[in-house]
């Protein structure tokens, strides 16, 4: 399964009711799809609001989103959280929707051993048969997944990647370990070039909502030999894919998208709206 080198870890939008909006769904999809070349789409991940989002309406969202991309993309579906058991549950509920592969966050808060980490994957990876893809965010799940668990778990035959948001020191030593066939996508925006020169495979972004046309011309030039181009690109990008941060997300990236004319809606509590210092922030980005 190749899941291309640009995927969206797409927000999902919420009406004035902060009740999913269907039909700015599917203007989503489309808008990431044909305008910024999103090759696939991670649905009710954590930027899409994962923590609140209850199990009805990530099932719908699956469903919802496999039947509307009719096959312009690929669709993984984000199931992982920090219990075993419900995270195959949700694996198995989306397998049986038709998604392309599944996206599993290391397990949060609960802090296991690297024992742990591998038997959780394992058990989830095991319990279904399309795709899955480790996401390592130490910096939000307060664990880290190693470099040799990573290594381990990429022995699995349906573990086929993984979500990194961890320096070069350990991406390289997860790419040189890693079985053969095994990709690495960086989680951090910011970190798409220097991963590819490292031989990661690509970026599983937040950005790619407003400037993924222009990080798919970075990565096709890096691909292409033009690393001065790519340099350039990156440079000229750095300051957007590291200020879409400036609030938690997806806080940003939605002010960000509806400043544009995409309408996403707002957040659910306990997130909250961008301040007007913010959002003055975000408006300069793009100036």
């Amino acid at each position: 399964m190749d899941f291309g080198r640009l995927i969206t870890a797409m927000v999902t939008p919420f009406d004035a009711e902060l009740q999913i909006d269907w039909k700015q769904v599917e203007g989503l999809i489309d808008y990431l799809v044909e305008e910024q070349q999103s090759d696939a789409l991670v649905i009710s991940g954590t930027t899409g609001e994962s923590p609140t989002l209850t199990d009805q309406e990530k099932l719908k969202l699956f469903d919802f989103s496999v039947k509307y991309a009719a096959g312009r993309c690929k669709i993984i579906a984000g199931t992982g959280s920090y219990d075993t058991a419900h995270s195959i549950h949700l694996s198995k509920e989306a397998e049986k929707l038709g998604v392309d592969g599944i996206l599993l966050v290391a397990p949060y808060y609960n802090r296991p051993s690297q024992e742990g980490l591998y038997q959780h994957f394992k058990a989830i990876a095991e319990s279904v048969s399309i795709p899955a893809i480790l996401y390592n965010v130490p910096g939000r799940t307060s664990v880290n997944i190693s470099a040799e668990t990573t290594i381990r778990l990429s022995q699995i035959s349906n573990i086929v990647a993984t979500k990194e948001c961890t320096g070069t020191s350990q991406m390289t030593s997860v790419i040189a370990g890693a079985a053969e066939g095994f990709r690495l996508y960086t989680g951090e925006d910011s970190m798409a070039l220097p991963t590819m020169a490292v031989g990661g495979y690509g970026v599983i972004s937040v950005a790619s909502h407003v400037v993924g046309k222009e990080m798919k011309s970075m990565i096709n030039a890096y691909l292409d030999g033009n690393v001065k181009e790519a340099a350039a690109l990156h440079g000229k990008l750095l300051p957007i894919l590291e200020g879409l941060f400036c609030a938690p997300n997806p806080v940003p990236v939605k002010y960000a998208l509806n400043s544009r004319g995409v309408h996403v809606g707002g957040v659910r509590l306990p997130l909250v709206a961008a301040t007007e210092d913010q959002q003055q922030f975000i408006n300069g980005l793009f100036n």
